[in-house]
This record gives structure tokens, C-alpha cells and sequence, in this order.
């Protein structure tokens, strides 16, 4: 397999076609409209308001203007006498810090926004932070900011960065995470979907701090984190106790940590807010000079809105070469009541820290709705507190490519909804993410995703490169059983996804139930094909690589390669007529290929894949029923460790007396080296024999433009 590239090579090329096609008849911004080309606009940070708009070589009044909101307005006053007109915003380097979101109506359909040729501009929403005084407090040597605003209530933030550096909130344990002692609210028979708002944790771990109820802990269970602010620790029993409850029931030995509070302000390059006093606390890296130092932190909970309607829709907005940096959700005041109110399902509650899977409710840094036909390419998007990108009801059409989502406090991309629309003009469908690179997620709400698509069909996810997340790679489907779902004839293809559960820097598993592809309900027309998936690892159960879960329908998974998973690289819940075909799967660590649910009806068709391990067993979960439950055919299986291969308790030869593995042998695939992920074969291989057909992944991953 080839090393993929970094996207920051080939960011802005494109850029000098797009200058050559305003250059001639756009020169002059608001003077000089002729019929050579679009309208052109531009922006730079030395530019001044007062200006036209002209091109950044022009001085004075006849020169750029300072601002984005500034440009948008000259591009509509020229648009409300110009109908139809093409215009284009073009963007300097620089920083270009908004005060509140860039919203796009449908009167702007056609506008593009790019960068300058080789320019780096950056959106942001967040407010640098200088003047650091340097303190000493309870023995500690620190930099301190006064802000009023968090001190009045009016402004609180959990992340900020330094240059490029996600700085971190003042955390306990330093590194790794601390267990749940015991839950007394939880007992052996408690609903596991029902939440505590207390739990002890073993002595020593927290102590009852002066500033302890200014922080916050992050609890895992099941699949899910959650969010939850200290109310007071009772050292007597050493319990902890929260204004809110957990997600889902809290079981012993389920990790948790704690954030911002004073006393655990303990190593440079952390931070500590203090919501009482507003004062800001920051313990200095070596070589670090206050006078010099300026931090970010988020003001805005999204960058750009794109707001179209069913019977308008915003289309053929183009964003080229724009960095989307700075921003922040979390649980902001309404979000689960009134106009504010966050719509999916199941609905939010503020008395729960959390959401049910994927913190789905999380936004996006840019939001969408009713868009169609837009397109965001060689497009970053860093330093964020939610989703980077949020295509939701009604768009269709769009196309996202070459793009960086980076340090993601959520996850990449979320496309269409949880609810079920009826209407064809709500409903997404027929999106592109291609070529992109989504990588190190999850940074607050952890179990987001790297793409996810909710009730969505007609989309294609290719040639993408996924890694670092600690939930699921990309989830696809919002319905669970057998009931009506729009997630259908989607094509995923040639993704390189890896590295989720566990960081590629050793950090995790610390949620389970996850997969580097994840599907729920019915998939008609889905394909699943030419990707590879590895180093999928779930802390109680579930690290798997391709994972059907409730109610997955008529999917087909083939020709992909899965390798060094925890739970299988393959495992269907339960779910009816998939098909698993031409695929090799290798080295999960408990078991290969997983069934957990017994139905009368066929389950699934698993043909003419290889598969290989050294530990753990070939079946996992339940096999009972027939051929007409469940089908296996023409396989070829294969330890390396030279162990006893057995289907449950049953040689191969038992097996296939049952109806199963008609035509499948064990036998050395002869991989070409496949502990080091080189799964090509070699000559003379036995796969032929049970009808595999060798595949191609030389161009799994982002592609050159």
C-alpha cells in the first residue's frame, strides 16, 4: 500500500484558473462591470471598508475591501440590479475574525469565495488573547488574563490553541483515564438507556478542591461520552456527584476524567477558566515569553450558515482554498427547547450530558440547509469544537472535495438527517465527499464521526482518508429494524480507514460498539467496496472493521481488506439478504466473523473471502439455524500460529455436512507480507480454488486534482 499524501502540497493550484477567468473582466471590483467575466470582489486584511472592493494592487479608495461581511454586501448591491450575475469574493492571506456567523441566502446562489492564488486566509471565529500577566498562585508560576465577559456570564469556552498547538484544559490523570469505583443509583436490573447523575471513584482519585465545581468530568460508557458538571464530592464515601446525568446507566470500571479545575493545573501547556472570577490561567511552555504570546478561543459556534429553503434553495456556491478555524458547540442555552432547539432524534435533553450515538446533535463549524449543487474544495477545516461540516434537510447535489478536517472536537462530516422527510425537496441526497482527509476527531464529544450519514441515499464517499477517531470511521443509516429508512444506494469506495477506538498515538479504547464502517437499516442498492479498513479497536466489545448493526438490509461488502481489529472484521447484529463477498479479513484478536442474532430469514451471504489470524477463533456470537439463516460458501481460511482451526465446535468437514462452506478449504493464502499489510498474493495461491478474484487498492485514499 502507498503512502498518502499530505494535502497541504496542493491546496491552492486550482486558484490560478479561477484568476485567469476573472482577471481581465474584474480587475476594477465595483468600476468597470463589463460582459468578460464575473464580478470580483476583493479582501484583505490591510484593506479598508471604504474601499470598492478592487484588486489588492490598487490603493485607496479603488482597493480591496477589509472584510468578508463588507464584500458580501457590495456583491449584493451589484447582484439586486444584475440579476444572475456570477460574482466571486476573493480572499488575501491573513485572519479574518467574524463576530458573528457569514450567513448565504438564496439570493447568493452563484457566488463563489476563494482564496487568492497561493493565499492562505483563514475564517475564524474566535478572539486572540494577549497580555498575559504573569502570577503566582498557591506556589504556581502562571500567565493570567482578567475577562469580564466570563465573569459576567456573557462568554465561557473548553478549548483554545496557540499557533496550530490544541492547548489543554487543565485535565486529571494527565494522561490515560481513571475507573469507576461503584454507581449507586445503578443496580444489576437498572435500564441500561438511563442514566446516573453520581458515582464513587476509588480513593485518592479526586479530592474535595476549593475550585472543584468549576470542572466538569467526561464519562464513558457503551458507546457514548458524557458531559458532566461537578456538583459536589463527598469525601466520606468518595462520591462524585453532577447537575446532570449520564447518557446511559454507568457501569463500574468505566472510564472517566476530570477537567478544569485549579488544584489539577499541574504541567505546562495547560489551562485553567474560572467562570467565579473570570480570570484565565495558563502554565507557560519552556521558551514561551508572555509579551509574545497570543492564544485563540472560540467565540462562535459556527463560521458560515447556508441557509436555503424548500422552495429556494441556496445553489452553485463555490468555497475554494478557505481555512474554517475557531469555533465551539456545546449545549448552548435552548438547544433542546424552542426555536433553538436541536432536531434529531432521539430528542435532546439539558438534564442529560450528552447524546444517544454519534453526538449527533453536535453542529457544524459551517451548516447547511437546502443547498444544492455547492462545492467546497482544497478547503480546511482546523481547530474545532463540534462537526466541521454540516450538510442537513435538503441538500443535494453538493460536492466536497480535497478538503482537510483537522483537531476536531467533534467529528468531519454530517450529512442529512435522523428524521424520515417525505417530501422530496427535504431530503438529502446525491452528495460527493471525495479526496479528503479527516483526521484526529473526537477531541470533546468523543464519539462523533468521521462521516456520518444519517436518512440520506444516492451519495458517494470516495477516496478518503480517515484516521484517529475514537468512535466509528463513517456510520451510514439512522433507522434501527426492519422499518422505513433513506439510506439507500450510497457508494462508499476506496476509503483508507484506520486507526478508531484506539489513537494512532496509543491513546484509548475508551468506547465500544464501534466500527471503521457502521450501518443501520435498510441499504438497498448500498455497495460497500475497494476499501481498507484496520486498526479498529472497542474497549468492552466491539472493535470491528465492516459492522452491520440493526436492521442492515440488502448491503453488499466487497473486495475490501480489514486487519487488526479487537472484535472481528466482520459482524452483523442482526439484519437481513447483505452480501459479504471477495474480501480478506485478518488478525482480529477474539474472533474473525461475528452473528449475534438469530432470525428466520437469510442474514447474510458470505462467499469467496480469505481469511487469516493467529489468535482467537473463526466464529464469534450465535450460529445456529441453516443455510437458509445464514450462508457461507467457497471460503478460505487460515491461522498462521498453526492452530486447530474449528466453525463453534465443528471441524470444517462437520461444518459443510451442515450446508455451510460448500466449496471452502484451509489453506496458506500466500500473502506476499501480510504482517506488515501487504495482502497481495503470491503466485501459485490456493484463493483461486474458492473464486476469489485479486483486487486493486493502489488507489485507496485521496487522489492528486
Amino acid at each position: 500500500m502507498r503512502k498518502l499524501r499530505y494535502f497541504g502540497l496542493v491546496v491552492f493550484v486550482p486558484a490560478l484558473f479561477w484568476w485567469a477567468g476573472c482577471e481581465s473582466g474584474s480587475r476594477e471590483g465595483t468600476a468597470g462591470v463589463g460582459k468578460l467575466g464575473p464580478r470580483a470582489f476583493f479582501v484583505a486584511p490591510q484593506g479598508n471598508d471604504a474601499a470598492n472592493g478592487a484588486r489588492p494592487t490598487v490603493k485607496g479608495k479603488d482597493g480591496p475591501v477589509a472584510t468578508l461581511e463588507r464584500a458580501l454586501e457590495l456583491a449584493r448591491q451589484v447582484r439586486a440590479t444584475n440579476a444572475g450575475m456570477p460574482l466571486r469574493i476573493y480572499l488575501a492571506s491573513g485572519t479574518y475574525r467574524l463576530t458573528r456567523p457569514l450567513v448565504l441566502k438564496p439570493t447568493d446562489s452563484g457566488l463563489e469565495i476563494a482564496a487568492l492564488p497561493g493565499a492562505t486566509p483563514i475564517l475564524s471565529g474566535g478572539r486572540p488573547l494577549s497580555g498575559w500577566k504573569a502570577v503566582t498562585r498557591e506556589g504556581k508560576n502562571l500567565w493570567m488574563l482578567e475577562l469580564p465577559e466570563v465573569r459576567e456570564g456573557r462568554w465561557y469556552f473548553r478549548q483554545l490553541w496557540a499557533g496550530e498547538q490544541r492547548l489543554v484544559r487543565a485535565r486529571h490523570p494527565n494522561q490515560g483515564y481513571f475507573e469507576i469505583a461503584a454507581v449507586p443509583d445503578a443496580k444489576p436490573d437498572s435500564p441500561w438507556n438511563v442514566g446516573q447523575a453520581r458515582f464513587r471513584v476509588k480513593a485518592g482519585e479526586i479530592q474535595d478542591w476549593p475550585t472543584l465545581k468549576e470542572g466538569e468530568v467526561r464519562a464513558m460508557t457503551r458507546w457514548v461520552e458524557s458531559h458532566l458538571p461537578v456538583r459536589a464530592f463527598e469525601a466520606a464515601n468518595q462520591e462524585l456527584s453532577f447537575t446532570k446525568n449520564s447518557v446511559f446507566k454507568l457501569d463500574p470500571g468505566d472510564q472517566y476524567y476530570l477537567e478544569n479545575t485549579f488544584e489539577t493545573l499541574d504541567q505546562p501547556g495547560e489551562w485553567y477558566l474560572e467562570k467565579a472570577s473570570g480570570r484565565l490561567y495558563y502554565w507557560p511552555r519552556p521558551g514561551e515569553q508572555a509579551e509574545k504570546f497570543t492564544a485563540v478561543a472560540p467565540v462562535l459556534s459556527q463560521v458560515v450558515r447556508l441557509e436555503g429553503a424548500s422552495n429556494q434553495p441556496l445553489s452553485r456556491v463555490a468555497f475554494r482554498g478557505l481555512t474554517f478555524a475557531h469555533t465551539e458547540w456545546y449545549f448552548p442555552p435552548g438547544f433542546d427547547t424552542g426555536r433553538d432547539k436541536v432536531e434529531v432524534w432521539p430528542p435532546p435533553k439539558a438534564s442529560i450530558g450528552g447524546f444517544a450515538q454519534a453526538a449527533v446533535g453536535v453542529s457544524g463549524a459551517v451548516w447547511g440547509e437546502h443547498v444544492h449543487v455547492a462545492v467546497f474544495e482544497h478547503c480546511r477545516f482546523v481547530h474545532l469544537g463540534g462537526y466541521a461540516l454540516e450538510l442537513g434537510r435538503g441538500c443535494q447535489d453538493n460536492t466536497v472535495r480535497w478538503c482537510e478536517m483537522a483537531d476536531l472536537g467533534a467529528g468531519g462530516v454530517k450529512l442529512g438527517e435522523t428524521a424520515l422527510r417525505t417530501a422530496e425537496a427535504d431530503m438529502a441526497r446525491g452528495n460527493v465527499i471525495a479526496d479528503c482527509h479527516i483526521h484526529d476527531g473526537g477531541q470533546i464529544f468523543h464519539s462523533a464521526i468521521g462521516i456520518w450519514l444519517g436518512q440520506t441515499p444516492g451519495n458517494r464517499l470516495v477516496h478518503n482518508h480517515i484516521h484517529d477517531f475514537y468512535y466509528t470511521g463513517i456510520s451510514i443509516g439512522w433507522t434501527w429494524g426492519y422499518t422505513r429508512a433513506l439510506a439507500t444506494n450510497n457508494l462508499v469506495e476506496f476509503n483508507h480507514v484506520h486507526h478508531i477506538g484506539r489513537k494512532s498515538n496509543g491513546d484509548g479504547p475508551i468506547l465500544s460498539d464501534m466500527g471503521g464502517i457502521y450501518t443501520l437499516g435498510l441499504h438497498e442498492g448500498t455497495v460497500i467496496r475497494n476499501n481498507l479498513w484496520h486498526d479498529c479497536y472497542g474497549r468492552r466489545y466491539g472493535g470491528w472493521g465492516i459492522y452491520f448493526d440493526e436492521g442492515t438490509t440488502r448491503i453488499v461488502a466487497e473486495n475490501n481488506v480489514v486487519y487488526h481489529t479487537t472484535h472481528g472484521g466482520f459482524h452483523q447484529h442482526y439484519g437481513r439478504e447483505n452480501v459479504v463477498r471477495n474480501n480478506i479479513f485478518a488478525f482480529a484478536r477474539d474472533h474473525q466473523i461475528q452473528r449475534s442474532r438469530n432470525e428466520p430469514h437469510l442474514s447474510f451471504t458470505f462467499a469467496h473471502n480469505l481469511v487469516l489470524w493467529k489468535e482467537g477463533v473463526a466464529l464469534g456470537g450465535t450460529w445456529a439455524g441453516g443455510p437458509t439463516n445464514f450462508l457461507m460458501v467457497s471460503n478460505l481460511y487460515w491461522r498462521v500460529d498453526g492452530g486447530e482451526i474449528r466453525f463453534g465446535k465443528q471441524t470444517l468437514s462437520e461444518w459443510q455436512q451442515g450446508g455451510q462452506d460448500v466449496g471452502s478449504v484451509i489453506a496458506d493464502p500466500l500473502f506476499v507480507d501480510p504482517a506488515r499489510g501487504n495482502f497481495a498474493l503470491k503466485p501459485g495461491s490456493p484463493a483461486a480454488r474458492v473464486g476469489f478474484q485479486p483486487f486493486d487498492l493502489s488507489k485507496v485514499g485521496p487522489q492528486k486534482p
